[in-house]
């Protein structure tokens, strides 16, 4: 996995709030999700989900490593202890943006709260932003993209999206203990290099309101 080699976040000043940040090839995207020892070592070594994994069941990914060390504990957490890198296709991950509605009704993105809620029903995916963190795990002023894949797209996402699948519960472990150790430039070192993803603002505009031009 490719490594960072400057700061992974930069600071609020030139960080829009609403930008898909992640390790991505010209062809792939790296998500992150957390499972129980039932689900992840399985995946990592076949390269799919085993069949305890519920394709009806609203699934999360997350193209920040420090959001999902923030959602799992360092993998630290009851049923999260196997942290996965899941690389999928880029078709695949715009697919589910195109098809996407936001977790949450927000005045002035929608037309008013009855509609919203038809088309969170209908809708394959859901996005929601939450802040990004810091190696310290503290929240930043910008914002982390959440996938949620249900239905089509949760099926789409384990049979057809699927590149690869690496456990990088070391990489976590290893990471979180040069942060312990207040060996942050090393600990920043090893972080995976996220850089902003390339898709336009016109195909986010449907998941957040625009406030302003630079956010």
């Amino acid at each position: 996995m490719a490594r960072a080699k400057t700061c992974d976040h930069p600071g609020p000043v030139t960080e829009p709030k609403h930008r898909i940040r992640a390790l991505h090839t010209d062809r792939t995207i790296t998500v992150y999700q957390a499972y129980s020892s039932a689900i992840g070592p399985a995946a990592a070594r076949d390269g799919r989900f085993p069949a305890e994994w519920q394709r009806d069941r609203m699934t999360w990914i997350k193209p920040s490593f420090l959001w999902m060390m923030y959602r799992c504990g360092w993998g630290s957490k009851e049923g999260q202890e196997n942290v996965l890198a899941i690389e999928i296709t880029r078709e695949g991950f715009e697919w589910a943006l195109r098809h996407a509605c936001l977790s949450h009704y927000e005045h002035g993105l929608h037309t008013d709260r009855a509609t919203w809620k038809r088309q969170l029903r209908r809708a394959p995916a859901r996005v929601q932003w939450d802040p990004e963190r810091d190696l310290h795990l503290r929240p930043l002023p910008h914002r982390s993209l959440q996938l949620g894949l249900t239905g089509e797209a949760a099926h789409r996402y384990a049979d057809e999206w699927i590149v690869s699948i690496t456990d990088v519960t070391p990489l976590a472990r290893t990471i979180h203990a040069h942060v312990r150790g207040g060996e942050l430039d090393v600990a920043r070192q090893l972080l995976p290099s996220e850089r902003p993803y390339p898709v336009s603002g016109e195909a986010l505009a449907h998941l957040h309101r625009a406030v302003s031009t630079t956010n």
